[in-house]
């Protein structure tokens, strides 16, 4: 099963696992990880914003444009952020990092 770490707003490493076909959002919310999800993954609000470690952006891939409009609303913005309910765990995420927004980004 591929395996996801979250960098937690405390710097806390929590490394889960992450069934395929959930997306960054639903594994949060199956762990306990302070992720909102407020409009349950439909692309309507920015409260499941992460930002993905910028050597596993290009794997994960470019926001839609639907998804940059709404991560413009989004707290701590970087250039690799993302909304979680967008990105889909695949064998090839195996290992994928992401940190909550306000985390320290200790790459």
């Amino acid at each position: 099963m591929p395996k996801l770490t979250f960098i937690e707003k405390d710097g806390n490493h929590l490394e889960v696992d992450a069934p395929k076909g959930l997306s960054v959002m639903e594994v949060s919310h199956k762990h306990g990880v302070d992720i909102e999800g407020a409009c349950g993954g439909c692309l309507s609000c920015a409260t499941c914003h992460v930002i993905v470690k910028p050597d596993w952006f290009e794997k994960v891939g470019e926001p839609s444009e639907d998804e940059e409009d709404m991560l413009d609303l989004a707290y701590d913005l970087e250039k690799t952020s993302r909304l979680g309910c967008q990105i889909l765990i695949t064998d090839e995420l195996d290992g994928l990092v992401v940190a909550l927004p306000g985390a320290p980004k200790e790459w």
